[in-house]
């Protein structure tokens, strides 16, 4: 049996979530919902280790669907930068369950327990496949399956507020558009090349010269995945959503979603691409770098005044996006590096921040952040979680935040480019001020007269803290981080998909 596993790999990956989702739907009892969604995710967790750790040789491993070769058949590809990705999604999606027992008694209706469980899986089975999948129209096909549940659970918000109907809907049109804008660039890229398969297509621009459908096929594909993970000025839906959804649901998507579109473009920016090409080179450097500076600081300063702690960290979001992508831009080893291990380390720093603002309001009943006044004192262990949390996000020394954007000043510093690290110093000191200002009302203010609140419940506590730990851990010793960071931006900067790296798993091709 683990030897049927571990064969087919990548496609159980998948699969283990796709399928408990039907399952769950048929089970309708809560608790069963929670226990197959949970076992489901610790399997494909387990996978995606296991994956990784194939593939940080520089390994590549190839999965044909049914046995049919590809082009002609569909293809998963796992190489150390969506290894990396894989785990990021099955750890969160590992972690926040727990946690999703406790929270959603007062954010989701109990007759929709069972359905939010069953569109939690849909939502990360989409979320793998989009990361896993070699064939273009498959990531297309996954990321819908990915975005129509998540537009469902935004919506389950609505118990507490009904701006999440609203925020749902602004996030499906959207969400709609980035999606329409991909695959007309799919379209153009076919026209060009006659195939979907991305490692084919990749030799097929390789063979001839780009022109005007490429070059169109590219900048449809750069557009909508730029929706997709809201970089600025394209992140209207993104506050809203992350703001009015079952904190659970916020945690969830701040760590993986807006990855997975991040790396969909890494993708097709370095190995369907290539930045030799002068129009892939001239996006980046013209528009893809000067929206990511401006990312850091107009999110970062948006962040500074909001009263609504989700708010908040949904602008700070924005801004953290922008590092990413600022690693993307600098089109080095050492910027890709900073970009994944900020992918990993971002995912567990809001994650935790996301997890304590839902246990604080779990107790308190507001997002508000006037109504936290003194919280540090009666809810401890929550409020010492949103310290380390936010410490990381700053990119203290000694956190897991702190290596990431580390890695990004040398990325700089190797250009010559001091004045961009100037501004990486510059954004991370604007977290500084709306972190702090968030602290001042926690610990600093007094706790209203006649207020008796309890710390939160041990079921939020235990993931809360387990993510909080993990930024010390991952902040103290980055080796594993880093390493997996370096073997996935080699990968990628080795341009096109590199035939001879490649290990064929499974089932035997046609």
């Amino acid at each position: 049996m683990l030897d049927f596993a571990l064969t087919h790999a990548p496609i159980l990956t998948v699969l283990l979530p796709m399928l408990a989702a039907p399952i769950i739907v048929i089970a309708v009892h809560r608790t069963a919902a929670f226990i197959l969604a949970q076992l489901a995710s610790l399997g494909s967790f387990g996978l995606a280790l296991y994956l990784l750790a194939l593939t940080q040789d520089g390994t590549v491993l190839s999965y044909h669907l049914g046995g049919w070769a590809p082009p002609l058949g569909i293809e998963y590809r796992v190489d150390a930068a969506n290894a990396l990705l894989l785990v990021v999604i099955t750890l969160l999606a590992s972690i926040v369950l727990p946690y999703a027992r406790t929270s959603i008694e007062q954010e989701i209706d109990p007759g929709q327990h069972t359905l939010f469980y069953a569109c939690l899986m849909l939502c990360v089975a989409g979320l793998l496949g989009v990361t896993i999948t070699g064939d273009a129209f498959n990531i297309f096909v996954f990321l819908e399956v990915s975005s129509l549940s998540t537009y469902v659970l935004v919506a389950m918000g609505a118990k507490r507020d009904r701006r999440a109907l609203s925020a749902a809907y602004d996030y499906l049109v959207l969400g709609t558009i980035g999606a329409t804008f991909f695959v007309i660039g799919l379209g153009f890229v076919y026209m060009a090349t006659g195939t979907l398969n991305l490692a084919d297509i990749a030799q097929k621009i390789a063979e001839q010269d780009t022109n005007r459908t490429l070059q169109s096929g590219f900048a449809f594909i750069v557009v909508g995945m730029a929706l997709k993970f809201a970089m600025f000025p394209l992140h209207r839906w993104l506050p809203n959503a992350y703001t009015y959804a079952p904190s659970i649901i916020t945690t969830f998507l701040a760590a993986t979603a807006t990855k997975v579109a991040l790396l969909v473009l890494m993708r097709f920016l370095f190995s369907v691409y290539s930045t030799t090409f002068g129009f892939e080179r001239d996006t980046v450097v013209f528009v893809l770098l000067p929206l990511s500076l401006l990312a850091m600081f107009v999110a970062s300063f948006m962040a500074v005044f909001q009263p609504n702690l989700k708010r908040l960290l949904a602008y700070s979001s924005l801004a953290q996006v922008g590092y990413m992508l600022l690693g993307i831009s600098l089109l080095t080893t050492l910027g890709l590096t900073s970009t994944m291990a900020h992918m990993f380390n971002h995912a567990i720093t809001k994650g935790a921040l996301f997890m304590a603002a839902g246990a604080i309001i779990y107790r308190t009943g507001t997002a508000l952040i006037p109504g936290m006044a003194g919280l540090g004192k009666q809810m401890p262990w929550t409020c010492a979680a949103f310290v380390i949390a936010g410490l990381s996000l700053i990119g203290v020394p000694g956190t897991a935040g702190f290596v990431s954007k580390f890695i990004l000043l040398q990325g700089a510093f190797d250009k010559g480019w001091w004045f961009l690290a100037l501004l990486i110093v510059a954004s991370s000191l604007i977290a500084v001020v709306y972190i702090w200002r968030t602290l001042e009302v926690l610990y600093l203010q007094p706790v209203p007269e006649g207020r008796d609140i309890k710390e939160a419940p041990f079921g939020l506590l235990v993931p809360l803290w387990g993510l909080t730990l993990a930024c010390i851990w991952f902040g103290l010793d980055a080796d594993l981080v880093t390493s997996a960071s370096q073997a996935a931006a080699e990968g990628l900067l080795e341009g096109r998909f590199q035939p001879d790296a490649t290990v064929i798993i499974g089932p035997e091709g046609r």
